[in-house]
């Protein structure tokens, strides 16, 4: 069953979904952080929630979008609204389902989140699978989702719109945030054998040298999935990744 819910506190509304085979059946919880532009409708969590509850019908999948995307009201993104919403999300499953059980499965954008959250709050997950996080943001954004154009744009203090399924409001703010929180460099190895990172050795938007560099640095699992691209559009790389996460998972 899938279940629509929104978090509102401290003047924010966050938008989410859970997917369950009964709300009263879980007991452990997957919290998925979608890339940028993306939205909690996420297809590759829908069809990850599928398999992981049809082995395990305890389990229960939360989507949520990061400020400014998919139905979400705010109109600038921030990092430091970023971090709040996954806070808010992370604390409301815990209560709502009064459980410490968390996993983490996030991508792109998200996964840069996620690992953003673990270096200054600490790891709330037993375990946490990243698929082609962008570990190197502000890089990826400007060199390869934004234009010249977009760029000059920003230097002149104007806010640009750039993404894919849906374009965001970005700002000088934003990236100057961005440019000063490089997780790239940051030390990893107390949660290492929490970690996992799957990246498409085709991957067309996140460099899969990056994630590989840093993989090894904080020696992290590293999992190279051959032919596949930023999104696994190919269903048999997606699948082998699901697979992959669920196992990781040791549910």
């Amino acid at each position: 069953m899938e279940k629509l819910f929104d978090i509102n506190e401290s003047g924010y509304s966050v938008r989410c979904k859970l997917y369950c085979s009964s709300v009263n059946a879980v007991k452990r919880t997957v919290i998925f952080g979608h890339g940028f532009g993306g939205h909690k409708d996420n297809k590759a969590a829908e069809k990850f929630a599928a398999k992981i509850i049809s082995k395990h019908k305890d389990v229960g999948v939360v989507t949520f979008n990061w400020p400014c995307h998919g139905d979400d009201a705010r109109k600038n993104l921030l990092l430091t609204e970023c971090d709040t919403y996954l806070t808010l999300v992370i604390e409301y499953v815990k209560k709502w389902f009064d459980t410490e059980e968390l996993y983490g499965y996030a991508t792109s954008f998200g996964g840069y989140l996620f690992l953003k959250y673990i270096s200054e709050h600490g790891n709330p997950f037993r375990k946490v699978a990243l698929r082609c996080p962008s570990v190197k943001m502000y890089g990826s954004i400007t060199n390869r989702i934004m234009t010249a154009d977009d760029r000059e744009k920003i230097q002149k203090g104007k806010p640009v719109l750039v993404g894919f399924d849906r374009k965001v409001k970005i700002g000088r703010e934003f990236l100057e945030d961005l440019e000063a929180s490089d997780i790239s460099e940051k030390d990893y190895m107390e949660y290492a054998d929490d970690l996992l990172i799957l990246h498409g050795t085709k991957d067309e938007v996140i460099p899969f040298d990056d994630s590989a560099v840093f993989a090894d640095r904080n020696v992290i699992e590293f999992v190279p999935v051959q032919n596949a691209d930023h999104r696994f559009t190919d269903p048999k790389t997606m699948d082998f990744a699901i697979h992959t996460i669920i196992e990781f998972f040791d549910l």
